[in-house]
């Protein structure tokens, strides 16, 4: 399992790379493995207002449909247009090719205290692997 030390995480698996004002954002190689194979990536229209903790998408797997949800505020700028006829990607390479949206943040729209840095997140997989 990758976790990349140049990323920021939440405890919904969801990767954010941290870019001025804006932000990447997609699952982490642990989500993509736990979901299995992804058939189906639906995402929003850019130009759309965010939340922080709102639900932005769903991906759709052979075992299940999971919520991505943005860890901050502000407007969907582009989204990855490839997943359409290549939803596959998000499990072959989660960190580039499979990125999902790219969002310009609003003015306070986001916390980065509250993301993990890359140690925290392997100890926070490892706790939900003891469980």
């Amino acid at each position: 399992m990758e976790i990349r030390d140049n990323l920021k995480y939440t405890e919904d698996h969801e990767w954010v790379l941290i870019n001025g004002n804006s932000i990447t954002l997609g699952i982490t190689d642990y989500a993509q493995d736990s979901l299995s194979d992804i058939v189906y990536v639906e995402l929003p229209e850019v130009g759309t207002i965010v939340e922080s903790g709102e639900t932005v998408g769903n991906i759709e797997s052979v075992k299940a449909v999971a919520e991505l949800y943005s860890p901050v505020s502000g407007e969907v700028s582009e989204v990855n247009k490839d997943l359409e006829d290549q939803p596959d990607l998000v499990n072959t390479d989660p960190y580039d090719d499979g990125w999902m949206l790219k969002i310009q943040l609003e003015p306070g729209g986001f916390d980065e205290g509250s993301l993990m840095n890359e140690e925290e997140y392997e100890d926070y997989i490892g706790k939900i692997k003891n469980k």
